[in-house]
């Protein structure tokens, strides 16, 4: 919600400005990832360390200020000719197919969590199959990366660009440590299956 706040108080300078769409886009996937995510997930209780909890927050306070301010404070100005590019119409469809790939990801991974529930004698772990995850371990992760790297083509800031960046280098190393959790728990699991870029990693 920073990133709001920054609009809020920019946006005065120029009433005129189209800058309310970056927002629109990006609170898209807060809004998905903070309230319908966690509501789709109700009934599977995860505890989280304090620290991290605390960490994150942090991360996310100062990554929306960076954010925000790199677009309404740095650009107050945003036209129909600034959204019509092809770079942005480029980037706001990678980050929209990111997303699509991230949610259709988590709602695999939901629905086997709910099957290993039910199933009162069954394994508690069981592999994905469908949507993404015919090609790597970790479409939700690539989903998210695919997500940010379209945002930082559509707003063409080095904010976007560190963002992005920092969200592969986050996700990286969760991919390969749950694909060696994969191989390790399931003898039968493919092979062919990547990490998280499909036929390459």
């Amino acid at each position: 919600m920073v990133i709001a706040a920054v609009y809020a108080w920019a946006c005065e300078q120029a009433s005129h400005s189209l800058s309310w769409v970056y927002l629109a886009v990006w609170e898209i996937h807060y809004i998905y990832r903070t309230f319908i995510y966690p509501l789709l997930l109700r009934g599977a209780r995860k505890n989280f360390p304090l620290l991290l909890m605390l960490f994150a927050v942090a991360f996310n306070t100062m990554n929306g200020f960076i954010n925000g301010y790199a677009l309404f404070v740095l650009r107050p100005s945003v036209t129909p000719s600034h959204l019509l590019r092809f770079q942005s119409l480029l980037g706001l469809g990678v980050f929209t197919g990111g997303l699509a790939l991230n949610i259709s990801s988590d709602a695999i991974i939901r629905a086997l969590r709910r099957s290993a529930r039910d199933a009162t004698d069954g394994p508690r772990y069981a592999i994905p199959y469908g949507g993404g995850f015919r090609y790597v371990s970790n479409p939700h992760y690539l989903g998210e990366i695919i997500e940010w790297m379209g945002w930082a083509i559509f707003t063409r800031t080095q904010a976007g660009w560190a963002f992005a960046l920092f969200t592969f280098a986050n996700l990286m190393p969760r991919a390969v440590a749950n694909h060696r959790w994969y191989r390790a728990t399931f003898p039968d699991y493919p092979l062919e299956r990547r990490i998280l870029i499909p036929f390459l990693f």
